[in-house]
């Protein structure tokens, strides 16, 4: 006797046996049982899903010699014509054989004929979207005023390619892809009745494996018995349906979340070793942290997800251990990751790099958090520092009455020494600036000026020999406005000598520009040092993990008026 494959020896003879399809099922029975039978049917869905199985039970129900009845016998003659195929009044056609105007024009001619032995002629056209468009014509008219006897049911995967004209004419039944738990729980029947040996895990990758359709399921269920017998093991199941173990999925992601990065490039040298494709398991990971994203945010994920029991609970253990936006994270990581799989011939290096990087990934503080705290520091801040006081106004300096010489030498100013309230008293310091004030190109070139001798009696300046400034000063315009100036500044008139300098500066005095440097320098370290220990600061970093980079002066406002008491 020849093998009867599973997929037919197991195909559903009633309304009851139709899994996953309750709702078009339920339609039906109704519909027979108060007499509104529709003369045309439109049965779309997946492939494997019971389009065709559907239509043949319901020509039973239609047919039977105790009906028509909401389930068939299966015992009549009817019946078990139609279960066997040879049923003289119903026509089963393959659309896709038989697209031309001149088999619907066959169909059209038999019509007209009463049914030979039951009620109806009824008409199964399989993937009718595969007619051309002159048979979809050639069948309207008989499609929209068909004879009382006459009954179409068309099945199609694509009905976005069925006219509208043909649609507008028909009841149309969507059937939903089959759950996965629904196809593991009907695979368990069979290999039990088939007094097979296969654990849940198995039935569960060949279901998976099946994507939805119960024939896909069990052509796999097929295969796999007769490539491993009457006792079915995991590992052959895996290797013989090239599938990713589940296991290799939750060890990804553990490894993930405990950032162990050797475990992360361990899996992928596993997977290429098993020959899996880089992008299929990428893709599988992708599949993997979507189900524990939703397990994260769903109150009740088993209807969202298509998993077993034990791989749910498996899911649940995990998804504890992770918050959502490490797992939303992971997923972006994961998505870029497929994408550049796609245009790159790199796929194992890329999956690398993608487990790496999420198992590095800087842990992130929710913004709410972060706004609170530093809320709260601020209120704690704000009770516990004092008001500032209102700044009096602040007396120029006195002038000292004795003005110090630089360190090379000193002398006693004279009585003609200019008063307090004249401004820039400071010595050489004080002379630059005056001369920045009366002419400041001079003023500029005197910065870089030493003061080797400064008095009322004498100014030797000393700039490095052969130098710009020493060429500019050496002009005769330039030395007449500094000795003016001199004069003008001391009340008195000063010799001004110029004086090159060879060699090293120690020893001599500082000029202005060197002495701008160093109190910028000790601006600079005590504004570091006072930003590192502002209590905001400190609390930033805290917060935040973070390290400070540069810090900058904020330059105030000089048009910026201070209130004065």
């Amino acid at each position: 006797m020849s093998y009867l494959v599973l997929a037919r020896k197991w195909r559903p003879q009633t309304f009851g046996d139709l899994i996953g399809q309750e709702h078009v099922c339920r339609t039906l029975q109704n519909a027979i049982e108060s007499g509104r039978v529709a003369h045309a049917f439109l049965f779309t869905g997946a492939r494997g899903v019971g389009k065709t199985s559907a239509a043949r039970i319901l020509a039973k129900a239609l047919q039977c010699e105790k009906g028509p009845a909401p389930e068939p016998c299966n015992e009549c003659p009817a019946c078990l014509e139609i279960t066997a195929g040879n049923s003289v009044d119903v026509f089963e056609i393959d659309g896709a054989s038989n697209t031309g105007v001149e088999d619907i024009r066959e169909l059209r001619e038999n019509i007209k004929y009463l049914p030979s032995r039951c009620r109806f002629k009824i008409f199964i056209i399989d993937e009718v979207h595969m007619l051309s468009t002159s048979a979809f014509n050639a069948l309207l008219k008989t499609l929209e005023e068909p004879p009382p006897h006459v009954k179409f049911i068309f099945a199609t995967t694509e009905p976005h390619k069925v006219p509208i004209t043909i649609l507008s004419r028909c009841q149309r039944f969507d059937f939903k892809r089959i759950p996965l738990p629904r196809i593991a729980q009907l695979l368990r029947t069979i290999v039990n009745e088939e007094k097979v040996t296969v654990s849940d895990a198995s039935l569960t990758a060949i279901a998976r494996k099946g994507d939805g359709s119960m024939r896909d399921s069990l052509s796999t269920l097929d295969q796999v018995l007769a490539f491993c017998g009457d006792a079915v093991a995991d590992d052959e199941v895996v290797a013989l349906l090239g599938v990713v173990d589940r296991r290799m999925l939750l060890e990804a992601s553990r490894a993930v979340f405990a950032r162990d990065c050797q475990a992360s490039l361990d899996i992928v040298a596993r997977v290429d070793s098993f020959g899996y494709n880089m992008r299929s398991f990428c893709q599988e990971l992708i599949d993997h942290f979507r189900n524990l994203i939703i397990v994260k945010v769903s109150v009740n994920p088993a209807e969202l997800l298509d998993l077993a029991e034990g791989e749910l609970e498996d899911v649940r253990a995990q998804a504890v251990t992770a918050t959502l936006d490490q797992l939303q994270r992971c997923q972006s990581i994961l998505l870029k990751a497929e994408t550049e799989m796609a245009l790159s011939g790199f796929t194992r290096f890329i999956l690398e790099m993608a487990l790496l990087k999420m198992c590095t990934l800087v842990p992130v503080v929710p913004v709410d958090e972060i706004i609170g705290r530093l809320k709260s520091l601020e209120n704690d801040l704000g009770k516990s520092v004092p008001a500032p006081a209102s700044r009096a106004p602040v007396s120029p300096p006195k002038a000292p009455l004795v003005a110090r010489a630089v360190e090379a030498s000193a002398a006693t100013v004279p009585s003609g020494k200019p008063s307090s309230s004249e401004p820039a008293q400071e010595g050489w310091s004080g002379f630059v600036a005056f001369v920045n004030r009366e002419k400041k190109s001079l003023g500029a070139i005197l910065e870089h000026g030493r003061p080797l001798q400064f008095t009322a009696h004498e100014v030797e300046i000393g700039f490095p020999a052969g130098s710009f400034h020493l060429t500019c000063m050496q002009d005769a315009d330039s030395l007449a406005a500094v000795t003016e100036l001199a004069a003008r500044y001391f009340k008195a008139k000063p010799a001004v000598r110029l004086s090159p300098l060879a060699g090293e500066n120690r020893g001599l005095p500082p000029t202005v520009q060197e002495k701008k440097s160093l109190e910028a320098a000790e601006r600079q370290q005590k504004l570091e040092e006072d930003a590192r220990k502002h209590p905001l600061v400190t609390a930033a970093v805290e917060i935040f993990d973070a390290k400070i980079g540069e810090i900058i002066a904020i330059e105030q406002d000089p048009d910026a008026k201070e209130e004065t008491d």
